[in-house]
C-alpha cells in the first residue's frame, strides 16, 4: 500500500543517503574506473533503493539514480542521437519465469501469436558504446553516460581494429546508431597486467575494468597499445534502411562490416514455453562461461519483432521487453581479517587470507590462497584491506588484489614466519633458486602428515570417501586452543592418534584395536547453536565416536570398511597414496604397468638403475630422480612395509584385458550416456590404452557422444576411426 501521510523524516534522511551512496558508487565504477565496492554490492545497493521507492513512492525524487542510466561524462559530452537504456536485471529463475509472465501477458494484449521469438546472447561483462556512422562513415563514438549524454572517445576507438570506420555492402543506412560493448580479450588482459607488474604498476582487477581504463587514455596511442575488442548487440536510430526484428539487425550489421557477437541464439514460442528453453541456455553458459572471448556476467533475453518491440515500449530507464538475467557474482570485496600459513603434504609454506564469510560464485568463502610472500607482495595486499576477492567456477578462491581509494591507516604488513607454524622446524628453500619456503621435517611435521593422509584417500588414490579433509586432520592433531579465544578460528595441533603414514591401515576392520580404542578419545571444538543459530560458545565434542553412545558414527564405521576395501586397489593408487613427490595418476599408471610389483620398482630405485627408467613412456629425469628418492629414505620404505603387512595389494595381476588396448591412442569426447568422463579414461587404462584429450594423426580413435564439437570436426578432417558410445563398449569388450 503506497504512503498517503507526510513522509517521516528518518525515512527521508533513508532515502536521500541511499541515493548519495549510489551516485558516488556509480561515479566511482563509470567516471573513475576504481570501483569501490564489486558488482554485486552495487546490485544490491541500488535494489534497496528500488524497493524503499516501490514501497514509498510519494517520496521518489526526479533526481533519483533509478531514474538515471550510467555516469557522469569527463571527456567531451556529447548527446546520443536516442536513449541508450539500461536493462532490468533479475537474479533467480523465478523472477525470470515472473518477467516473461509479465511480459507475456502484453504480448498476448497486443495479438501474439504462439511463435514469439526471443533474441538469447550473453551479456558482455565491458564497457557500453555508442557509434554513429553517416552514409556509412564512422563520425562519433561516445560511451553510455547516463543513458542521454555519454562522453566523446572516437579517437581512443578507432585504433580498435574490429570496428569499421566505414561500412560496407548493401542498403546501407544513412544514418545508423549502433550499441555494443567494448572489452578486452582474457588472453590480453593477462599479457597487460603482466607488462604492469614487471613496470612495478598495480595490476586492473579484471577485464572490464582494464577496458575502461584503456579507452580512456588521453593518448590514443596508449590505447593502441592495449588489445580492446568490440561486439554490437543492437542500435538506436536507424535512418533510410528498415529492420523487422533483432535477428535480422545483427544479420545486416555483419553484412555491413560490423563485429556481432558469436553467442547468440533465436528461441521460438510463448512466454509460458520458451523460458524453459532460456534457462537451459543460461545453465550451458553458466557452466561454459570461462570459454568465451570475454568476460560475461549474464544472459540477456530480448522480444525478436521490432513492432513488439516499439509496442511494449519502455519505463524511464529500462526496455520491457528484454532483461538481464546475472549469474552469482564471482568478484566480492570483502575485508582482508588476517593472512596465515598453512603447510601442505610437500612441507611448503603457502601463506592465505582469512576474509568474514562472503558469497561468491555460488558458494560462501572465507579463505583464499597467496600462494607464498613474494606474490603477496606483488599483490600489495596489507592486513586490513578491503580487496577484490574472485571465484570462478570451481577455481580456487583469489584475492585479486586492493581497493586502494578504501585503505586506511591501520592496516599491517605480512611478514612470512621462520619457523614451521605445525612442529617448529626452521623453514628454508629445499634447493637454489625456490621461491617457496618448506619444512624439512617430512617425517614428523603433523602438517604435512594431515597432508598425506588425506591426499593417500583422495579419489586418485586409495579412494576413500569417508577420509576427508577434517577426517584426516583429527586423525593426525589435537584440537587446538579454544576459537572463542582465537578469534573464531579452529587451529587443530598435533600430534593425533595417528602419528605415521604407515599407521593408516591400523584403523581397519582388522587392524590394530588398541588404536582404534584411541579414537573414542578424539575431540574436536564444535560451535553452541541455539535455534539454528551460531552462539559464539565453543564446547569439545567426540569426532569419531558418539557422544550418548561411546559407540562408533556411521561415517567412522564406514571408513573403518573403505580402508578394508581399499587393501585391494591396484599398484598406480598405491603409488599415487604415497605421496611421492611428482607422481601423479599418470606416471603412477606408467610405473606400475612398467614394473608390476613394488619390489620391483623399488629395487630399481635403490639401485638408482636410470636406465631402467628411462623405458618407462612418459618418465624422465624428474619424475625418476624423485621416485629414487623416496625408495632411498629409510622412513618411506617403512610406510610401504607397513601398508604391505596390513594387507595392501603390492603388485598387479597381468591379464588379457590388461594389455587389450596397449598401443593405442584414444580420445573421449561429448557426453557418453554409460560412462563419466573419468571412468571411460579410466576404461580404456586399465585395458593398457592411452586417453588423450586432444585429436592428432597419432589418434588412433575417436569415441564420439553427444554435443561432441570440434574434436568431432578435426578427426574426420584427420581420417581418425570414429567410435560412436556402442562401438566404445565394442572396443572395450575386445569385440573390434
Amino acid at each position: 500500500m503506497s504512503d498517503v501521510t507526510t513522509p517521516d523524516p528518518q525515512l527521508l534522511e533513508h532515502y536521500e543517503n541511499l541515493k548519495d551512496q549510489v551516485r558516488h558508487h556509480r561515479r566511482a565504477y563509470y567516471v573513475n574506473d576504481a570501483p569501490e565496492i564489486s558488482d554485486a554490492d552495487f546490485d544490491t545497493l541500488f535494489r534497496e533503493l528500488e524497493d524503499l521507492e516501490a514501497l514509498h513512492p510519494n517520496i521518489v525524487t526526479g533526481d533519483s539514480p533509478t531514474q538515471e542510466v550510467g555516469g557522469d561524462a569527463v571527456f567531451s559530452p556529447v548527446e546520443h542521437l536516442s536513449q541508450m537504456y539500461s536493462l532490468e536485471d533479475v537474479f533467480s529463475f523465478e523472477e525470470l519465469e515472473a518477467w516473461f509472465a509479465r511480459v507475456g501477458a502484453g504480448l498476448e494484449r497486443l495479438g501474439a501469436g504462439d511463435d514469439v521469438g526471443w533474441l538469447t546472447e550473453v551479456k558482455i561483462d565491458g564497457l557500453a558504446i555508442n557509434l554513429v556512422y553517416r552514409n556509412g562513415s564512422l563520425v562519433r563514438a561516445a560511451t553510455r553516460g547516463d543513458g542521454r549524454i555519454g562522453e566523446d572517445v572516437t579517437r581512443n576507438v578507432l585504433t580498435i581494429k574490429e570496428i569499421p570506420t566505414k561500412l560496407s555492402g548493401d542498403n546501407i543506412p544513412e544514418e545508423l546508431e549502433v550499441r555494443g560493448e567494448v572489452f578486452m580479450p582474457g588472453e590480453a588482459f593477462a599479457e597487460l597486467n603482466e607488462a604492469r607488474a614487471e613496470a612495478g604498476l598495480a595490476p586492473f582487477a579484471n577485464p572490464r575494468n582494464a577496458a575502461a581504463g584503456s579507452l580512456r587514455q588521453k593518448d590514443p596511442a596508449e590505447t593502441a597499445k592495449r588489445r580492446l575488442a568490440m561486439f554490437v548487440h543492437g542500435f538506436g536510430t536507424v535512418t533510410g534502411a528498415t529492420i523487422t526484428s533483432q535477428h535480422e539487425a545483427y544479420e545486416k550489421l555483419a553484412e555491413w562490416g560490423l563485429p556481432v557477437s558469436p553467442y547468440s541464439k533465436l528461441i521460438r514460442g510463448t512466454s509460458g514455453t520458451v523460458a524453459e528453453k532460456v534457462i537451459e541456455y543460461i545453465n550451458h553458459y553458466g557452466e561454459h562461461r570461462h570459454d568465451l572471448v570475454h568476460q560475461i556476467d549474464g544472459i540477456v533475453v530480448k522480444v525478436d519483432h521490432m513492432t513488439y518491440q516499439r509496442q511494449l515500449g519502455f519505463t524511464s530507464r529500462t526496455p520491457r521487453w528484454s532483461v538481464a538475467y546475472k549469474y552469482p557474482p564471482e568478484e566480492v570485496h570483502t575485508k582482508l581479517l588476517d593472512i596465515a600459513v598453512n603447510v601442505g603434504r610437500t612441507g611448503r609454506v603457502t601463506p592465505y587470507a582469512i576474509m568474514p564469510p562472503v558469497f561468491v560464485d555460488g558458494s560462501t568463502v572465507s579463505m583464499a590462497t597467496l600462494h607464498n610472500q613474494d606474490v603477496v607482495k606483488a599483490k600489495n595486499v596489507k592486513i586490513g584491506d578491503t580487496v577484490v576477492l574472485r571465484k570462478a567456477g570451481d577455481i580456487i578462491p583469489e584475492i585479486v588484489g586492493p581497493v586502494l581509494p578504501l585503505r586506511g591507516d591501520d592496516v599491517v604488513d605480512f611478514v612470512m614466519p621462520t619457523n614451521c607454524p605445525s612442529c617448529g622446524t626452521v623453514l628454508r628453500p629445499m634447493k637454489e633458486g625456490d621461491v617457496d619456503l618448506r619444512c624439512p621435517n617430512a617425517e614428523s611435521c603433523p602438517a604435512q602428515l594431515t597432508g598425506r593422509i588425506e591426499h593417500a584417500a583422495s579419489r586418485g588414490g586409495f579412494d576413500i570417501e569417508a577420509l576427508g579433509e577434517e577426517a584426516a586432520t583429527w586423525l593426525t592433531n589435537g584440537p587446538g586452543p579454544n576459537p572463542a579465544d582465537n578469534a573464531g578460528r579452529v587451529e587443530p595441533t598435533g600430534p593425533g592418534v595417528i602419528t605415521s603414514d604407515g599407521q593408516l591401515f591400523d584403523l581397519a576392520t582388522n587392524g590394530d584395536e588398541e588404536l582404534k580404542a584411541k579414537l573414542a578419545e578424539v575431540q574436536v571444538w564444535r560451535e553452541k547453536r541455539s535455534k539454528g543459530q551460531a552462539t559464539g560458545q565453543w564446547e569439545l565434542v567426540p569426532y569419531f565416536y558418539t557422544r550418548t553412545t561411546g559407540q562408533p558414527t556411521a561415517n567412522t564405521k564406514r571408513l573403518f570398511d573403505e580402508l578394508e576395501k581399499a587393501k585391494s586397489q591396484p599398484l598406480w593408487r598405491v603409488l599415487v597414496a604415497l605421496s611421492i613427490r611428482h607422481v601423479g595418476p599418470t606416471a603412477a599408471r606408467a610405473l606400475a604397468a612398467s614394473f608390476g610389483t613394488m619390489d620391483a620398482l623399488r629395487e630399481a630405485a635403490q639401485a638408482e638403475d636410470y636406465e631402467r627408467f628411462t623405458f618407462v613412456d612418459g618418465v624422465g629425469e624428474v619424475i625418476a630422480s624423485a621416485v629414487m628418492e623416496f625408495f632411498n629414505t629409510d622412513w618411506r620404505v617403512e610406510v610401504i612395509h607397513a601398508w604391505a603387512k596390513a594387507g595392501v595389494t603390492m603388485a598387479d595381476e597381468v591379464t588379457e584385458d590388461s594389455t587389450l588396448l596397449e598401443g593405442l591412442t584414444i580420445v573421449v569426447t561429448g557426453t557418453l550416456e554409460s560412462f563419466t568422463r573419468d571412468s571411460a579414461k579410466e576404461a580404456i587404462l586399465t585395458r593398457g590404452g592411452k586417453a588423450t584429450g586432444s585429436v592428432s594423426k597419432k589418434t588412433d580413435y575417436l569415441v564420439a557422444g553427444d554435443n561432441a564439437g570440434s574434436k568431432l570436426d578435426r578427426a574426420e578432417s584427420l581420417g581418425v576411426t570414429v567410435l560412436d558410445e556402442q562401438g566404445f563398449i565394442e572396443l572395450l569388450a575386445g569385440e573390434r
